[in-house]
């Protein structure tokens, strides 16, 4: 456990964790910016961060092309470091007043059980009884549509909320995100997950402002808080124009 650092453990009751990662399941940053967005105007503060090290590959063997992509950045400017290397971090962070517990991280490449086994291990010693994952995954929707949502999980009596929801279900077959490991080892531990997962434009890459509007808004509903979406509104707006501004220059992608 000495990869886990603890700030404080409040004793909440039933709590829902909020749980986003980068990475795999990030697409159009849905995952980790749906959870900042609930987090904002929030007197949220942090409780505990699990140190990267042991969890992330930082020089994979190979060619300069492919070692580059799991190297930390950084600028330097007159021979001076501008911005310093920023290491991929995993924060606990907790809104008492709501009953929530936020989880910002970044998915492993190494020792993925023993990241679950911190996760569970706060979430058991705070109080939380149920997390929620909210992912993404390129697909054939288009912009110009809400993304289709949908949902797995943990046990068979959470069903009807997704039903309730408007949720279409989970029919995936292929690779398993970190987040399906959690979801498969809560009954274990005596949580509920539900794992949500959008389908966004799979032609586009960087922010989705539409779809982590979306989503959000889906979240805000089962949670029962109130979250301001209107200036994410405002820029779902503005990003739908610009990408069908250049959609229709490119004829096979209007198409």
């Amino acid at each position: 456990m000495q990869h886990l650092q603890l700030t404080e453990l409040p004793q909440l009751q039933h709590a829902t964790l909020l749980l986003a990662l980068s990475g795999w399941m990030d697409g159009g940053l849905v995952s980790t910016g749906t959870v900042r967005r609930i987090m904002e105007g929030r007197q949220a503060r942090e409780i505990a961060r699990i140190d990267a090290d042991p969890f992330y590959v930082f020089n994979l063997p190979g060619n300069m092309e492919v070692a580059a992509a799991f190297r930390p950045e950084v600028e330097m400017a007159g021979g001076l470091i501008n911005k310093a290397p920023v290491m991929p971090t995993n924060i606990f962070h907790v809104d008492p007043a709501a009953n929530l517990v936020f989880f910002l991280g970044q998915e492993p490449h190494l020792r993925w059980q023993a990241l679950a086994q911190f996760i569970f291990e706060v979430s058991k010693h705070v109080g939380v009884s149920r997390i929620l994952f909210m992912g993404s995954f390129g697909g054939s929707v288009p912009h110009t549509r809400p993304p289709r949502v949908y949902a797995s999980v943990s046990h068979e009596r959470l069903l009807p909320i997704v039903k309730e929801s408007g949720l279409r279900t989970s029919d995936y077959e292929g690779p398993a995100s970190f987040s399906t490991l959690l979801l498969a080892q809560c009954p274990a531990h005596q949580l509920e997950m539900l794992a949500l997962v959008a389908e966004i434009p799979g032609y586009l890459d960087g922010i989705n402002p539409m779809s982590i509007e979306a989503v959000t808004r889906l979240l805000a509903k089962l949670l029962n808080q109130p979250v301001d979406l209107a200036s994410l509104r405002e820029a779902s707006t503005a990003w739908e124009l610009k990408v069908t501004e250049a959609v229709e220059k490119n004829e096979d992608l209007a198409e």
